[in-house]
């Protein structure tokens, strides 16, 4: 098959199959290797954890590239369009480049298929692949690279990174690389490789052993928020000091400040040309689509991707701080996350549930009995927002949340509605 538009390419890619019977690196590190492994031509870092690993890598990008380095990013999910998730020097790639890559791809299967006829790529894998073929063939410097899910399995993890990073650990995915926290915790350290760092974000005391053990295995020099590097905020302020540095950024959630400092620690150890100004210049700069994205100052409307125990309990609490009338929620979420625990989570705040259409998002008798009978449903997404923004006063604040898809159609939505008029 040979491609001549985009979205032929974009169809074929969710057209596969999610998952293999078998879950290893096997069919990703063929496909690589048909390719000539254009994995290892580049230098990368690797971010995971449960929460932060997306906005981390964005302002890890942003700070490669004010230190001169043509830089590659791979990030999921995307909020506008599927060309987000594969970005050079922080432009999206283009359809042109996504169609001549994703032929190299087809090139690569149908070689492979003569002497296995039943070589096949999950969706996960094609993109892996379409990321690393592109990023080789424009000669980046650096790529950062944010995982799928997990770590030890994830299709990512084919690289030999600068750098490793773990944000966060929290349960998610529990079905897959869990059940409890310590299977995540060893999942997720499956991206720390032997001789090379890893920056280590907010993680749970409990679970903390496990990583800086794994790290010791590893030989990996370890470099841990709260013990290596600090934040601190202020009423105005982020301040990051390490043992030679001190920085000042904007305000922002604390969740952010963190992986602020996970970033910046990483950049340093690549031994780059890059100033305090330059420094604080790009992480003040850097502009995450999804995570607590503000659409609307008065009345406030925000929109933000959280969608697991984790970043809901760090977003509402922010959201509460910062009312000072009626908290109103827009919540559509995928019906393999944690709606009990999520929905248990609301107070105050009027919320509405919602879905989009999409085959892994919750209709309303995915949600609990008591969630059900608790808050209201409108299946229409774009009609449940319209309301809900025509309801606020000056002082009320709408939150947008539960999932980076129902983010991402709420930001179309918006984006046509001002093309419209």
């Amino acid at each position: 098959m040979k491609f001549t538009n985009v979205d032929q390419v974009i169809n074929r890619i969710y057209s596969l199959p999610k998952l293999h019977p078998k879950n290893d690196l096997s069919y990703v590190k063929r496909i690589l290797k048909q390719l000539n492994n254009p994995q290892d031509s580049v230098k990368t870092i690797h971010v995971t954890g449960t929460n932060g690993k997306g906005s981390t890598s964005y302002y890890l990008s942003n700070l490669l590239q004010k230190a001169g380095q043509k830089t590659g990013l791979f990030v999921s999910p995307y909020i506008y369009e599927f060309n987000e998730r594969i970005q050079l020097n922080g432009k999206n790639i283009s359809n042109r480049d996504l169609v001549e890559v994703a032929n190299k791809i087809e090139a690569a299967i149908k070689e492979l298929k003569k002497t296995d006829p039943d070589f096949s790529l999950v969706t996960f894998e094609y993109e892996v692949a379409l990321a690393f073929q592109f990023f080789a063939q424009k000669k980046c410097d650096y790529a950062v690279i944010e995982v799928g899910i997990g770590g030890e399995h994830d299709k990512t993890n084919v690289i030999t990174p600068e750098v490793s990073i773990i944000t966060t650990i929290g349960l998610d995915h529990e079905k897959i690389i869990g059940p409890t926290l310590a299977d995540i915790a060893k999942e997720k350290s499956g991206i720390i490789k032997q001789n090379k760092p890893v920056v280590l974000g907010n993680i749970p005391q409990d679970v903390l052993d496990i990583l800086l053990d794994k790290a010791q295995a590893e030989k990996s020099k370890s470099f841990l928020l709260g013990r290596d590097f600090k934040i601190k905020l202020s009423k105005t302020a982020i301040e990051y000091q390490d043992l030679e540095n001190k920085y000042q950024f904007l305000k922002r959630p604390v969740v952010e400040a963190y992986d602020i400092g996970v970033a910046v620690r990483a950049v340093q150890l690549l031994n780059l040309q890059l100033n305090k100004q330059e420094i604080e210049a790009s992480i003040n700069k850097t502009q995450i689509p999804g995570r607590y994205d503000i659409v609307q100052t008065a009345p406030k409307i925000i929109v933000d991707g959280a969608h697991n125990l984790q970043a809901m309990t760090n977003l509402l609490h922010l959201i509460r701080k910062e009312n000072q009338g009626q908290i109103y929620i827009l919540l559509g979420m995928m019906k393999d996350k944690d709606l009990g625990p999520v929905t248990n989570l609301f107070e105050d705040e009027k919320v509405t549930l919602t879905r989009i259409d999409y085959p892994r998002a919750a209709r309303l008798e995915d949600f609990p009995k008591e969630a059900q009978q608790k808050y209201n449903y409108e299946e229409n997404f774009e009609v449940a927002y319209t309301n809900l923004k025509n309801k606020l006063k000056p002082h009320d604040i709408l939150l947008v949340t539960g999932s980076f898809y129902l983010v991402g159609a709420v930001l179309n939505y918006c984006k046509r509605g001002k093309n419209e008029s």
